[in-house]
C-alpha cells in the first residue's frame, strides 16, 4: 500500500470521529470571529462620528458594506473553493480580514473605512465563514445536524464577547489601536483554516473525480470549434467565452430556479425584504441607548446579552426544527420568528430605560435564534440539494443588497428627523411585512399544490402516487452536502 493510499484511507475514516471534532471546534471559532464580529461595530459608532465629523447615514455605510460583503461574496467564495480547496480559502479570508482591520487603524476619512474595514474585512470574513461551513459537510455525515447546530454557537459566542472586548479596548486604547488589535485577532482564522485539512470521501481523491466533470465539456467545445474553423478565430473565441460566462452564472446564480420554483421565489423575496430591517437593531441599538443616557458599558452589554442567550437557544432551535414533526413546516416557524423580531422592536419605542432594553434584548435574542437556525434549513427544504449551491449564490447576493442599503437609508431618516425611534419603526415594518408575506404565500402555495395533487390522484395509480411522495422526502436529507464538488486541492 502506497503512502498516498494510506493517507486517503485515513482521511476517509475521519468522518464523524477523531479529527472531525477538532474541525468542528475550529468552525465554532471561525463563526465567532467572522459572523460575530460586525455586532461590535455599534460600540465605535459614536467615536467614528466624532472623529470624521460624519452623519448617521455616512457612518452606517461602514458596517453595512462589511455585512453585505460577508453575505454577498458567496459565489466568489464558491469559485475559489472549487479551484483551491477549503483550507486555502479559509486562510486567505483570515489574511484579508486581518489586513483590512490593520489598514483601518490608519484611515484618515470615513470613506477609507468603507474600503478597508468594509470591503476587505467583509470579503475576508465571507471567505473564512463559508469555506469553514462547507468543510463541515465533508467531516460529518451521521452527526451533521448536530455539528451545524454546535458550530452556530460560535456566532452567539462572538455576539457575547466582541462588544465587551471592544468597549474595554476602546476605553483603554482608543478606536485606532483597537482596530489594530482586531487585525491580529482575526488572523487566527488562518490557524483555524490550517486545522481543516482536506478529507477524501470515496475511493480516489476528489480532484480526480472533479476534473472529468469539466474536461468533457471543454473537449466538446474544442471539437465543435475545430469543425470547419480554427480554434483561434476571434468570433469563435468570443462565443466560447460567452458560453462559459452563461454556464458560470447558471451554476452560481441560478436564475432558472428563481423563475421555475415558486417556493424558492417566495422565500428569496421574503428574506431579501426582511434583511432591510433585520440588521438595523445590531447597528443602532448601542448608539440609541447612549443617545438616551445609558452608560457606554451598559450599552455595549446589551449586544452581549443577545449573544449570550443565543448560545443556548440557537442550537436547541436547530435540533428541534430537525424533528419529523416540523418537516415541511419549517417555513412557518421561520415566519413566526421573523414576526416576533418585528413585534419586539416596539418595546424600544415605548421606553429607552436600561431595564426595558434588557427585556427587549431577551425577546429579540429568542426570535433571532429561530431566524438564524432556520434561515438555510428552510432554503434546503424548498430547493433540490443538487442545485442548492446555485440557489444559495443568488439568495446571498440578493439579501446582501438590502443589507447594504438598509442601515444607511434609516440613518438618513434619523439625520433628518433627529429621532432614533424611526430605526425601530423601520425594522418592525420590514420584518412584520416579510413574515406575513412568507407565511401567507406559502400557505396559499401549499393549498394550491394539494388541489393539484388531489386532481392527479384521480388519474394516477394511488399506490404509485403514494410511493413517489414518500420516496422523495428522505432524498433531501440523505443527499450529500451541496458543495461537495468544491474541494479540489489541499
Amino acid at each position: 500500500m502506497s503512502q498516498g493510499e494510506a493517507a486517503g484511507r485515513g482521511t476517509a475514516k475521519a468522518q464523524d470521529q477523531g479529527w472531525a471534532w477538532m474541525v468542528l471546534l475550529a468552525a465554532v471559532l471561525l463563526q465567532g470571529l467572522t459572523l460575530g464580529f460586525p455586532c461590535c461595530i455599534g460600540v465605535f459608532f459614536t467615536d467614528l462620528q466624532h472623529e470624521f465629523q460624519a452623519s448617521n447615514s455616512q457612518t452606517s455605510w461602514f458596517p453595512s458594506i462589511m455585512v453585505a460583503m460577508l453575505h454577498g461574496g458567496g459565489p466568489l467564495c464558491s469559485i475559489l473553493v472549487k479551484r483551491f480547496g477549503c483550507r486555502f480559502v479559509v486562510m486567505l479570508g483570515g489574511l484579508l480580514s486581518g489586513l483590512g482591520m490593520v489598514s483601518s487603524s490608519f484611515c484618515k476619512s470615513i470613506s477609507q473605512l468603507y474600503l478597508t474595514a468594509g470591503l476587505i474585512t467583509g470579503l475576508g470574513s465571507c471567505f473564512s465563514f463559508q469555506a469553514g461551513v462547507t468543510v463541515l459537510g465533508y467531516y460529518f455525515v451521521r452527526w451533521r445536524t448536530l455539528a451545524n447546530a454546535v458550530a452556530s454557537t460560535g456566532v452567539s459566542l462572538g455576539f457575547t464577547l466582541w462588544p465587551l472586548v471592544s468597549q474595554y479596548l476602546l476605553d483603554e486604547m482608543g478606536w485606532r489601536n483597537t482596530f489594530l488589535i482586531f487585525g491580529g485577532i482575526l488572523l487566527n482564522c488562518c490557524v483555524c483554516g490550517a486545522i481543516m485539512r482536506p478529507i477524501q470521501l470515496a475511493s480516489g481523491s476528489l480532484p480526480q473525480s472533479a476534473k472529468p466533470e469539466e474536461e468533457p465539456g471543454s473537449r466538446a467545445e474544442e471539437a465543435q470549434l475545430s469543425n470547419g474553423a480554427s480554434p483561434n478565430h476571434p468570433t469563435l473565441q468570443q462565443h466560447t467565452r460567452r458560453t462559459k460566462s452563461v454556464q458560470m452564472l447558471q451554476k452560481y446564480l441560478a436564475f432558472d430556479i428563481f423563475c421555475q420554483n415558486k417556493g424558492y421565489q417566495i422565500y428569496t423575496i421574503g428574506v431579501t425584504w426582511m434583511m432591510m430591517g433585520f440588521a438595523l437593531p445590531h447597528v443602532y441599538l448601542v448608539p440609541y441607548a447612549i443617545h438616551n443616557g445609558v452608560e457606554e458599558h451598559k450599552a455595549a452589554l446589551l449586544i452581549s446579552i443577545i449573544g449570550f442567550i443565543n448560545i443556548f437557544i440557537r442550537p436547541l432551535t436547530g435540533l428541534l426544527s430537525g424533528h419529523r414533526v416540523f418537516t415541511g413546516r419549517r417555513i412557518y416557524l421561520f415566519s413566526l420568528a421573523t414576526l416576533l423580531c418585528g413585534l419586539s422592536n416596539f418595546i424600544c419605542v415605548i421606553s429607552a430605560e436600561f431595564s426595558v432594553l434588557i427585556l427587549y434584548c431577551i425577546i429579540l435574542s429568542i426570535a433571532m435564534s429561530g431566524v438564524g437556525a432556520l434561515l438555510f434549513q428552510v432554503l434546503m427544504d424548498v430547493v433540490d440539494m443538487d442545485r442548492f449551491s446555485s440557489a444559495l449564490g443568488l439568495f446571498t447576493v440578493l439579501e446582501s443588497i438590502t443589507i447594504l442599503i438598509g442601515p444607511p437609508l434609516t440613518g438618513f431618516l434619523v439625520d433628518i428627523t433627529s429621532d432614533f425611534n424611526y430605526v425601530f419603526y423601520n425594522s418592525s415594518f420590514f420584518l412584520i411585512s416579510a413574515a406575513l408575506f412568507m407565511g401567507l404565500s406559502f400557505c396559499a402555495l401549499e393549498k394550491k399544490n394539494k388541489l393539484r395533487e388531489a386532481s392527479k390522484a384521480h388519474l394516477d395509480n394511488p399506490s404509485r402516487y403514494q410511493y413517489s411522495e414518500t420516496s422523495a422526502e428522505p432524498k433531501a436529507e440523505s443527499q450529500s452536502p451541496p458543495a461537495v464538488e468544491y474541494i479540489t486541492s489541499i
